[in-house]
């Protein structure tokens, strides 16, 4: 389908799952999109639900067979242990599906989501946000060959996605934006973390040596006492550094063409938007295109891949040091996959 095509087409069914912190604003956002019509929302708290359709003039489905042949496309925003089954059901139900990150709590579900997509032949868009922030897609322009990561995730404490650890409800973020632009995979890892305030790691610190020879640090909180989102790298002859709140990227240059080497200091161009409205409009446009998502479900699965063998180091550090840090044994299951992960076959890199 051409562009103009897409563009001509009567506006898009979609229907938001899950209407919690995050669901809520895809459904502002759907609003708000011409190419959109906000067709109802679901969610197991029929108040919330109820709330929210009454705020945004749309219907209430009180069951998710409901929605069934009147949404074309959905943003599911439920608990990460309800991805795999629900959005399953709905890519059955002929209905494309954006997931929230992270896609599914294992391999194994994540597996059975791909599949899902490919035997129903629906879009699978995974929901790493970052990917579609402004500042991360002019800094992308000027990548050379990074050398050296350092990245800070920090946030106060809230009661939000408890039920997974700080390494899949923030690092993932950067672990995917990470991977994307150093052209090589995983080599060595080492991390540490602690749980703080909740049952599950709440403050993580990672190291990832690349084949390529590139080191990337991670470090992620949700129990900071300040609200910190810098992504910055040196490759050679420039240092870049991405501020995701600001919308801002910064870079300093070694001028080598005089006699004397000097730093030359600039600001890339960047027009600030809303990521999340970027990246609703990118899945309404692959819906109605019928184009596979840049951040699909192959590109979900290998960060969950990174991310679970993180957390199978800080449990290896945890159990060195005797100390609880909240962390389980990498799952059985999980083995194979992180195995693929590491050896690095094409269709995950």
């Amino acid at each position: 389908m051409r562009l103009s095509e897409a563009v001509m087409k009567p506006p898009t069914r979609v229907a938001v799952v899950g209407v919690g912190r995050f669901g809520r604003h895809h459904v502002r956002v759907y609003r708000e999109l011409p190419e959109a019509e906000l067709v109802g929302v679901f969610d197991t708290d029929e108040q919330k639900a109820a709330e929210i359709s009454n705020e945004y003039q749309c219907r209430k489905f009180c069951r998710l067979e409901e929605l069934f042949g009147e949404a074309e496309a959905v943003s599911l925003a439920v608990p990460t242990d309800r991805h795999a089954e629900l959005g399953q059901r709905l890519m059955e139900a002929g209905i494309d599906v954006l997931v929230e990150k992270p896609m599914a709590r294992s391999t194994a579900e994540a597996e059975a989501l791909i599949a899902s997509a490919e035997k129903n032949q629906r879009i699978l868009q995974i929901g790493h946000l970052e990917r579609f922030n402004p500042a991360v897609q002019a800094a992308r322009e000027i990548v050379s060959m990074p050398l050296f990561f350092e990245v800070h995730r920090l946030s106060l404490f809230s009661a939000r996605s408890l039920e997974i650890d700080v390494v899949l409800d923030l690092m993932i973020h950067d672990l995917d934006i990470v991977l994307s632009l150093v052209d090589s995979l995983p080599e060595e890892i080492r991390g540490v973390g602690l749980a703080v305030l909740s049952p599950k790691i709440d403050i993580a610190n990672v190291r990832i040596c690349f084949q390529n020879g590139c080191v990337a640090n991670f470090t992620a909180s949700r129990v900071s006492t300040e609200k910190v989102r810098k992504l910055r790298w040196f490759q050679p002859h420039e240092y870049v550094s991405v501020d995701y709140a600001r919308q801002e990227v910064a870079v300093t240059t070694v001028d080598l063409k005089g006699r004397e080497q000097a730093l030359a200091y600039r600001r890339l161009e960047t027009t600030r938007e809303e990521p999340l409205r970027l990246q609703l409009s990118d899945f309404l446009m692959n819906v109605r295109q019928r184009k596979a998502p840049a951040i699909g479900g192959k590109e979900g699965q290998r960060v969950l891949l990174l991310a679970h063998r993180i957390l199978e180091e800080i449990g290896r550090h945890s159990r060195r040091l005797k100390t609880d840090g909240g962390i389980t044994a990498f799952p059985p299951e999980e083995e194979a996959a992180r195995e693929v992960l590491f050896s690095g076959p094409k269709n995950l890199h």
